[in-house]
């Protein structure tokens, strides 16, 4: 039995992600610790977990990069504040190895200062990956801008020109923080932060081949473990079980973003055009939303999706990897509406895979929501192919293997933080894909 300290970003589209893992882990007699969000700490705890709230200095940095003016003003304050929790990271995360007397670490990949007391431990650990990963490959767009795969001359230099500018712009921004942490644990410097999936032993990366665009290799630390569906136990409502009509979930991100606009054109045309919408409005509030047709619209702030999901016809959201990879586990095709962050990313896999449809924002409008949900509504073939890809990659038992197998690998050299050991646990031969190749 290995005591696992599972230390979670400030978020909670990453907290569901880890509780699934988390638990199937306890099921197999490890001991788990969980540090996340201080308003989550009581429902971990009922669900049979140890846990406790993160440094409440991370989590006061708040993610503000929805206040961002532009693409590029968005990623720096994202960058940002991943490099400005790092170092508060360092104390709570040691401090949380020794009082738990951990042996073994599963780190946000979120949590850079995590990370780096994670590798200068030499206990076994992993990261978990819970949205697309910004690793270059020839034939895949440079990450961020949701670029249309083009592997013709044109994009080839396109992906390699925009790929250096935004791995500058990240390294402008987060390389000498990151490193500022990693040299004070004792570790060697990065040359840029796209360096530090390379630096984990295991990357639980929790989605399907099936959803990624073609590349040489991965590498071999990397495992695709399925999507990462938990969540709550819920009953189906009363008022669903009344439904008559086709349904479409839609939903804004539990992070504040600009995505009221979502639920503003699909309350005004959705119900017009025959469907029953279920909106959640998450971080907004429900009273703020009109729309036109009430009797055929539920708005609440928060409900359970997968009772919803379970029915609905088409899901309408803003590309966050969880509502978008919940409702392709269930073969229902999407509109993703992306705002910022991996959205851009998440919609243009969607659509490559065929599950799904892009609207770009400065486009939504009620007339071109409409258009988006009926074509969706005809890639349900593809929704569920992309589901029996998903299911086949194993989902959270999957995980949990991948995560023992360091286990097993590290043998009799498993110990609590912080007594004298043989040397750390060291990642598995990689096939590294050089950024700008």
């Amino acid at each position: 039995m290995a005591r696992i300290l599972v230390y979670t970003s400030p978020a909670r589209g990453h907290l569901f992600p880890a509780l699934g893992v988390a638990l199937e882990l306890r099921k197999r007699a490890h001991d788990v610790h969980v540090k996340t969000l201080a308003g989550e700490v009581e429902r971990v705890r009922n669900l049979g977990l140890s846990a406790e709230a993160i440094a409440p200095a991370i989590e006061a940095r708040e993610m503000d990069d929805w206040a961002a003016k532009s693409p590029t003003q968005a990623l720096d304050r994202a960058i940002r504040a991943f490099a400005e929790r790092a170092a508060a990271e360092v104390d709570d995360v040691s401090g949380a190895l020794r009082d738990f007397g951990a042996t073994a670490l599963l780190v946000d990949t979120n949590s850079w200062g995590a990370q780096a007391v994670a590798e200068s431990s030499g206990l076994p650990w992993a990261v978990f990956q819970p949205y697309f990963v910004a690793l270059p490959a020839p034939g895949v767009p440079p990450f961020g801008p949701g670029l249309r795969r083009d592997t013709g001359l044109g994009g080839r230099l396109r992906d390699r020109l925009l790929g250096r500018m935004i791995q500058k712009k990240i390294d402008a921004t987060g390389r000498a923080a990151l490193n500022e942490v990693r040299d004070r644990l004792g570790l060697e410097a990065l040359n840029t932060v796209g360096e530090l999936p390379m630096h984990t032993p295991r990357v639980l990366y929790f989605t399907t081949e099936a959803l990624e665009y073609p590349r040489p290799a991965w590498p071999a630390n990397f495992r695709f473990t399925g999507a990462a569906t938990w969540a709550p136990a819920s009953e189906t409502p009363a008022w669903l079980q009344k439904v008559d009509r086709p349904i479409a979930l839609v939903t804004c991100s539990t992070e504040r973003q600009r995505d009221r606009a979502i639920l503003e054109a699909a309350l005004r045309t959705l119900p017009d055009r025959g469907y029953f919408v279920v909106a959640t409005s998450a971080a907004h509030t429900a009273e703020d939303f009109r729309g036109g047709d009430s009797s055929h619209v539920r708005l609440e702030r928060f409900l359970p999706h997968n009772p919803v999901i379970e029915r609905a016809s088409v899901v309408v959201c803003h590309g966050g990897m969880g509502i978008t990879q919940r409702a392709l586990s269930h073969g229902v095709p999407v509109v993703v509406v992306p705002f910022g962050r991996d959205q851009p990313e998440v919609a243009r896999r969607v659509e490559y895979a065929g599950a799904g449809v892009r609207l770009e924002a400065k486009r939504l409008g009620p007339a071109s929501l409409a258009g988006a949900v009926e074509e969706a509504a005809s890639l349900r073939e593809g929704a569920r192919r992309i589901a029996a890809a998903l299911a086949q990659a194993g989902g959270d038992g999957a995980a949990a293997d991948a995560f023992e197998e360091l286990l097993t690998a590290a043998g009799g050299t498993i110990r609590t933080a912080g007594e004298d050991a043989a040397a750390p646990v060291s990642p598995e031969p990689q096939n590294t894909v050089a950024a700008g190749d």
